[in-house]
């Protein structure tokens, strides 16, 4: 499926080709800060089919509790975030943020990552498949 999308004030755009079942929603506590919400929806995607049309995103990053270090891109200037992706050398796979992606109606959620830290206020997602950790 072809997405494309950008950040909030349009100073970068993207496009993509995805596969909608590697939609996922992550519950990590990282997450959780990053988005500034109860959880992170993103489509995974091999770099080959990523692309950004416009602009350039700042990077930040992270280190996760088991070491990995994963690079956030964002927009400098309205602070909208963008993708996940590793660092280092290697092929790359993107985590699209899906709430930038234009078709983000069309991109529903497969499977749930770090459960164990879901908020209990959130109400279950019925016939999801469920992953206590990673």
């Amino acid at each position: 499926m072809k997405i494309d999308g950008g950040c909030h004030c349009g100073a970068i755009t993207y496009e993509a080709e995805v596969e909608p079942e590697k939609v996922s929603i992550c519950h990590c506590t990282d997450c959780q800060k990053l988005t500034g919400t109860a959880f992170r929806v993103s489509v995974r995607v091999p770099e080959e089919r990523y692309k950004i049309t416009r602009g350039t995103p700042k990077v930040y990053v992270k280190t996760g509790s088991s070491g990995a270090k994963r690079a956030q891109g964002f927009c400098g200037e309205c602070g909208s975030h963008l993708y996940a992706t590793s660092v280092g050398d290697g092929p790359k796979v993107y985590g699209i943020r899906v709430g930038t992606a234009r078709q983000r109606d069309e991109l529903v959620p497969r499977t749930q990552y770090w459960h164990r830290s879901a908020l209990p206020w959130l109400p279950e997602f019925q016939g999801m498949t469920t992953v206590e950790e990673q």
